[in-house]
């Protein structure tokens, strides 16, 4: 009978795999700025804002010290942390090259980004 319901007559594989997915569930996420604490910029570490996605791990960004950076996405956040333009970053600018380039080390979601503008760590209009 609870074959037929599923339309798996021959395959009781198949409908294992179905019991199984349907026990587990769905991941859910229920308050995106309750995944993460929010993490501020330590010392020799800038806010910024993504211009332009350059392509492979770089991207432009404008720091909030007025200098545009090329930065990189570091190995830890390449696949886990999906920047795109416009996203507040935490850039840490490099040894050499200080004024040209940087890691990005922190993404802030939206609910973070308006916290971080309500606590006056970044201007209103960055």
């Amino acid at each position: 009978m609870r074959h037929a319901k599923f339309g798996l007559h021959k395959n009781p594989t198949s409908y294992m795999l179905i019991m199984i997915m349907s026990i587990m569930g769905k991941r859910q996420v229920k308050n995106e700025s309750a995944l993460k604490e929010i993490r501020l910029p330590e010392e020799g570490e800038l806010f910024g804002r993504v211009l332009k996605m350059l392509g492979g791990e770089n991207v432009m960004i404008k720091c909030d010290d007025n200098v545009t950076r090329r930065g990189r996405i570091r190995g830890k956040l390449k696949r886990r942390v999906w920047i795109r333009d416009n996203d507040i970053v935490i850039i840490a600018p490099w040894d050499f090259k200080e004024s040209e380039r940087g890691d990005i080390v922190w993404r802030f979601t939206l609910p973070q980004v308006e916290w971080l503008k309500d606590n006056n760590h970044i201007a209103k209009d960055f």
